[in-house]
């Protein structure tokens, strides 16, 4: 039997499938639907749901922002943090995970931010580290254009350490609330850091009291060396993307060889590879699920849309029915770019497209009834080596139906084979959890 693995779940504070007979009619701004996903997935104990962001509307398909905004592709979308809130009180186990950039928030206030919620959740909130990667969302923030992609990373590592030195500003045993003495917290455990680097400098210490984990959990996503460096160094979970199992092996075996040679455990780093299953009560029925969805009248410019909206790169000046004319580069996500354009394959824009349909973010093909996409997720498991998979949504668009075959499909096959957990440890946090195996 094979050994079990972790699910997370990743999603936006963005129009749901609106035009579908599934989603919420489009108006999700009260947070319930939302909040209702994070239960479906509570009670399939999952590890974490993961709130992805962007800060800016893009406008680089067509050099204009009709496309995204007609169809609610990236835009219109909420700020996260008052979701996870939401999510996180709504929820008693459910890690809650929420991207906050390191060019939008100053360290200060992220920790601040992160310790008020992991207070608040009981241990369960998680810092999805990004450092935004559009230059209009740099424009938003006073900035002309986005440093270069190494110096972003320079400027998180130092931005890391000086929210890790913020944590710690305050002992865990810091709070004593001893009546008699009238003395709430002991102020020899309480100090400023006196951080002064290249690019911030913050005083300290917190004014915020150590939450249940003294730190959040830190996820990442980083596809480049550069990143896979990063996120090695820094995450609890890493999200991750892949061209196939040989792909994922290799990812995941890199990010550990950098996770030693960074003086740390690799165990303690949870690699969640994204997949977007297709279900359906028959093969054949999950097949024709996949081929409608491919060829709804707005499939490939929604999908072109997206990956525009990632890279900044206007594909509608090239060709749908020819290769792309040359290999593609980005100062923004660069491995969303890889994953998509195939460099080499020799497949037309359109094909691209259409392999693009899990939301360009599908590690391998998942297609079949949940009984044979669960015997398949384990055995890539098995050939990857862990540690778990991160489900995504079509066109990254929730809808009620999808989520109902997920956790009420997919998930009890999965429990069904011991591959993924039935219950939570009573009283866990998202670190420990993430840890448990």
């Amino acid at each position: 039997m094979s050994s079990p693995f972790h699910l997370a779940f990743i999603f936006n504070f963005t129009p749901d499938d609106w035009q579908g007979p599934f989603g919420s009619g489009g108006r999700p701004w009260d947070g319930k639907f939302h909040t209702e996903v994070a239960q479906a997935l509570e009670r399939a104990c999952f590890d974490y749901v993961i709130i992805e962001d962007k800060l800016m509307v893009p406008e680089s398909y067509g050099g204009s922002a009709e496309a995204v905004l007609k169809q609610a592709m990236v835009a219109p979308k909420h700020d996260p943090v008052p979701l996870a809130v939401a999510m996180g009180l709504a929820t008693r186990s459910l890690g809650i995970v929420a991207t906050l950039s390191t060019m939008a928030y100053p360290p200060f206030m992220t920790a601040r931010l992160s310790s008020t919620m992991d207070s608040m959740l009981g241990g369960r909130f998680g810092w999805n580290i990004v450092t935004s990667a559009e230059d209009l969302a740099a424009q938003n923030f006073g900035l002309d254009v986005l440093p270069p992609r190494e110096v972003r990373y320079e400027m998180a590592d130092e931005y890391v350490d000086v929210v890790k030195q913020l944590f710690e500003s305050w002992d865990k045993d810091a709070v004593v609330i001893d009546r008699d003495e009238g003395v709430y917290a002991d102020h020899t455990k309480v100090r400023p850091v006196h951080f002064k680097g290249k690019h911030f400098s913050v005083r300290g210490p917190l004014n915020t009291v150590p939450s249940p984990q003294h730190r959040p959990a830190f996820v990442q996503a980083g596809a480049s060396p550069r990143g896979r460096r990063f996120a090695a160094r820094n995450a609890d979970s890493i999200i991750a993307i892949g061209s196939g199992v040989e792909s994922m092996r290799e990812f995941r075996d890199d990010v550990r060889r950098h996770a030693a040679e960074a003086g740390r455990d690799p165990d303690e780093i949870k690699v969640l590879f994204c997949v977007t299953p297709t279900l359906g009560e028959t093969l054949e029925e999950a097949e024709a699920k996949q081929a409608r969805m491919v060829a709804s009248p707005r499939f490939t410019q929604n999908i072109l849309a997206q990956i525009s909206s990632l890279t900044e790169i206007d594909f509608m000046q090239f060709a749908l029915d020819e290769p792309l004319p040359r290999k593609l580069v980005t100062n923004g996500e660069q491995g969303s770019l890889d994953k998509f354009q195939q460099w080499g394959s020799g497949k037309t824009l359109r094909q691209l497209a259409v392999d693009g349909a899990g939301g360009l973010v599908s590690s391998v093909e998942l297609i079949g009834t949940p009984d044979q996409v669960a015997d398949r997720m384990g055995e890539i498991m098995e050939e990857v080596g862990g540690d778990g998979f991160m489900i995504t949504t079509p066109l990254l668009r929730l809808n009620r139906r999808y989520i109902a075959e997920v956790t009420d499909g997919l998930v009890p096959a999965l429990q069904r084979r011991g591959l993924t957990r039935s219950v939570y440890t009573p009283g866990a946090t998202l670190r420990e959890n993430l840890r448990e195996f």
